[in-house]
């Protein structure tokens, strides 16, 4: 099995960028993740917002997990539970328009932290585009433009803790599934695992890794790009022994963007490949995933196909 692609950033300013750009190339289609290291992000400021997460989990959040655990008869399952995932999150929305204040029992040092920590990512993630793009042969700006819609892209984190579970084979942390946005850019716990990704059928392991980034792809990009890149299926595992972190940044569309394949990547395709994917709103695709997230992503397709026929 192939190693979990791990792209070193400052390589793409000097002799390896050449090699650098293939690397991101392959990992876009054939892994959909990659982890990116030197990605300009300081180092200590991450340590900030880790140590910010951590200490609002426990103050805020850890009390009620338990509670909803014992509220659900979780503690002592006897079969495996598929309608519900080992996970204590809250979500902040970033664009078009923030939320951050309105956000109950977050300190002022942690609530401007993650503001400008959203910054930070959303310019990281237009980078990151911009490098598809380069890759995919479309002029830089183009998957930013195709997210734009009216008010621009919506951009917002999902903040998560996956506590110790004491029977981690009955239930997940968070279930298999592919994401329906853009890009993802995922700030996870440096030493407790349990993220996996779906590889030629095996589940395999996302290695944690300090002051990195888990960067993948969802299904918007492997619409736009015609299928060159593919949204990948992805699961959390629970473990018996601490608590895992998770921050995932989800740079998507606006909700009236118009999505389709580039048309550059459509011309020389054979036609059965021409027509396979669909045009639609995103806030459409988006309403479609809200019932169907746990489910394979082709049906999601089909059905866009269907209503765009229709």
């Amino acid at each position: 099995m192939a190693t979990f692609p791990v792209i070193n950033l400052e390589k793409l300013n000097g002799a390896e960028r050449s090699t650098t750009m293939d690397k991101i190339n392959d990992a876009c289609e054939n892994w959909g993740f990659f982890q990116v290291l030197n990605h300009g992000i300081p180092h200590d400021f991450m340590d900030t917002v880790e140590r910010l997460t951590k200490e609002h989990y426990k103050k805020c959040m850890e009390q009620r997990f338990k509670e909803l655990v014992a509220s659900k008869a979780l503690e002592g399952l006897q079969a495996e539970v598929t309608d519900m995932d080992w996970e204590s999150t809250f979500f902040i929305r970033h664009l078009p328009q923030s939320n951050v204040a309105e956000i109950p029992d977050l300190t002022d040092e942690y609530r401007n932290v993650m503001k400008e920590f959203a910054v930070k990512l959303e310019n990281l993630a237009e980078e990151l585009l911009d490098l598809l793009c380069e890759n995919l042969g479309l002029e830089k700006g183009y998957l930013k433009k195709a997210f734009n819609g009216s008010k621009g892209p919506t951009f917002g984190t999902k903040v998560s803790n996956y506590p110790p579970c004491p029977t981690p084979d009955k239930i997940k942390g968070l279930r298999a599934h592919t994401d329906a946005g853009g890009i993802i850019l995922l700030f996870q716990d440096p030493i407790v695992g349990g993220l996996q990704i779906l590889k030629n059928g095996e589940w395999v392991d996302v290695p944690p890794m300090r002051h990195s980034f888990v960067i993948n792809l969802g299904d918007q990009l492997e619409v736009i790009s015609n299928g060159r890149y593919r949204s990948v299926e992805h699961r959390v595992m629970t473990q018996t022994q601490g608590s895992r972190m998770s921050i995932a940044s989800f740079y998507n569309p606006g909700s009236d963007a118009i999505i389709y394949p580039a048309p550059a990547l459509v011309e020389n395709e054979a036609e059965e490949k021409k027509e396979w994917y669909p045009k639609f709103v995103f806030e459409d695709y988006m309403k479609l995933y809200a019932g169907m997230k746990f489910q394979a992503k082709e049906p999601r397709f089909e059905a866009m196909k269907a209503t765009a026929t229709a």
